[in-house]
């Protein structure tokens, strides 16, 4: 199999980096994580090259690209350590607006492609324990083919600064994806900053204007994709990220002195970078196979996608924790750049499950593969 990425690719790579190098450096960052974990700006930016409008089909103003230009995308975000939230809003929305109404995908896709609207999913609720068919949230019917929700949903992504979000709610003995736009009446958000920096908010909903997105025929079915986009696409951040705190790592070793010598002429220090290395290619595998896997069946997919976290979020534990041990005291310092990988990477691991969920979604999956063959 070809792992190769065609030259279009590499461009839109390259593309990337420059706008991380040259716009989005470690002390812009710091200047965004004190004003509250998201830059409308450093959002325009990203729609300025035409990243908000990778997923969108073209028929709704988008470049109607795949899971593999995705990749590259996240792959590049995740080294340089992006708060705004590109997989939830440019990722994940068009994905699950893609069986919407075609009414509702008219108004607000083409908003999307052009950065202008801020789409996020808010599904997380307290009680859940990341089971996405445990919905409080319900939704009411109203007279004139609209809805009211009323609940409340927890760590939306940049909530605060959000134009609407996608909500699962309860309806008609099943759960269904509705359309609630933050100036709605009966929408209420309280902002927070993340620990690795990013912006978040409670969402309540009371009595709150909706659109039905999904009906409840197909609204598990839906949520469960938009979600496997977004570990496929944390999967690719996350490999990024751990690129960079070992080439930082690498760095400090080849630098920083002990008995008159660089620590990485130490045996033992050369052994343990090289076991954090093949925690990154481990991690990469698995980031592309979670890519491949999007386009097939929910079953295998979902299967993939689990075992994929797990590798992951075994990955990022060891990689974050070795890279700072290996740096010492100054590795957890909030002005070392490492340390701020680390936080990412610890956030990382908790999103869309953590590696004790998805082991046991794998091992619940694994049927009649479990055992010895004969």
């Amino acid at each position: 199999m070809d792992f190769d990425f065609s030259e279009d690719q590499q461009s839109l790579r390259d593309a990337v980096r420059r706008w991380v190098d040259k716009d989005y450096g470690f002390e812009h960052r710091r200047g965004i994580v004190r004003e509250g974990g998201f830059s409308r700006a450093a959002w325009d930016g990203l729609a300025g090259l035409g990243l908000c409008a990778l997923a969108v089909p073209e028929a709704f103003g988008g470049m109607g690209l795949g899971p593999v230009d995705a990749m590259v995308v996240m792959e590049e975000l995740g080294r340089g350590l992006v708060l705004e939230p590109y997989a939830q809003a440019a990722l994940m929305a068009p994905a699950l607006l893609a069986r919407a109404p075609q009414g509702l995908q008219a108004a607000w896709l083409p908003r999307i492609a052009s950065g202008e609207s801020l789409v996020v999913l808010a599904h997380q609720e307290r009680a859940a324990r990341y089971r996405l068919d445990r919905v409080s949230a319900q939704a009411e019917a109203g007279a004139d083919g609209g809805f009211a929700l009323t609940g409340s949903k927890s760590i939306v992504p940049a909530g605060s600064h959000a134009d609407a979000f996608i909500v699962p709610a309860r309806h008609g003995g099943g759960i269904a994806l509705f359309l609630v736009e933050r100036q709605a009446a009966g929408v209420s958000t309280r902002a927070y900053v993340l620990q690795d920096g990013s912006a978040a908010a409670e969402l309540n909903l009371d009595q709150a204007s909706a659109r039905l997105l999904v009906g409840t025929g197909e609204g598990l079915a839906v949520l469960e994709l938009g979600v496997d986009v977004g570990i496929a696409a944390l999967a690719a951040e996350a490999v990024g990220a751990m690129e960079k705190i070992i080439a930082v790592t690498a760095d400090y070793m080849n630098t920083r002195k002990q008995f008159g010598v660089t620590i990485a002429s130490f045996q033992a220090l050369r052994h343990r970078i090289a076991d954090v290395k093949m925690q990154l290619e481990l991690a990469r595998s698995m980031s592309y196979y979670a890519t491949l896997k999007l386009r097939e069946p929910a079953p295998a997919r979902r299967y993939a996608l689990s075992q994929a976290k797990v590798q992951l979020g075994q990955a990022m534990r060891f990689v974050g924790q070795q890279c700072t041990q290996l740096h010492g005291g100054i590795g957890v310092t909030d002005e070392y750049i490492s340390s701020h990988y680390f936080k990412r990477l610890t956030v990382m691991e908790m999103q869309f499950g953590d590696t004790l969920h998805h082991l046991g979604q794998a091992s619940a999956n694994m049927g009649e593969q479990a055992g010895v063959f004969a």
